[in-house]
């Protein structure tokens, strides 16, 4: 097999980096993004990690583009990763560090603060854009 048939033969799948961001009273901030195919639900402050980028810095990059606020890496909350061709999916938990809530223009709709409470009844109402930001959140609530 050639080095072009292997590689066509491989399946390749993209990585997104997030943050639980959690302020001092036990809420979570969650982004509502511009996309029209996920246009009224909520995710966590993530995106794709840049080629020559690290997943820690791609987190904290997408943090600050998409809120507004600077962070810092606290933990690694887990890996999520179901089917190929989604993508691999790694969540980190931070510490707000400076910046103002400040949703990003013309790719972030909203940004907002919700309860655990609120953002089960968000899952039960499919409010959120994926079932793995429930885990992750859920992950940091009840570690």
């Amino acid at each position: 097999m050639t080095k072009e048939e292997f590689e066509a033969s491989i399946a390749w799948s993209r990585v997104v980096a997030a943050c639980v961001i959690r302020d001092d009273k036990g809420r979570y901030l969650l982004v509502q993004e511009a996309q029209p195919k996920v246009y009224g639900l909520w995710n966590l402050a993530a995106g794709h990690v840049d080629k020559g980028e690290s997943i820690e810095e791609a987190a904290v990059r997408e943090a600050k583009e998409e809120t507004g606020l600077d962070v810092k890496l606290v933990d690694k909350i887990g890996i999520w990763h179901d089917k190929v061709d989604e993508p691999i999916r790694h969540a980190f938990t931070v510490r707000i560090v400076g910046g103002e809530v400040t949703p990003q223009p013309g790719e972030v709709l909203d940004v907002q603060l919700f309860t655990y409470d609120q953002i089960v009844q968000m899952r039960k109402e499919g409010k959120l854009r994926v079932e793995w930001i429930f885990d992750a959140i859920s992950r940091v609530q009840s570690p």
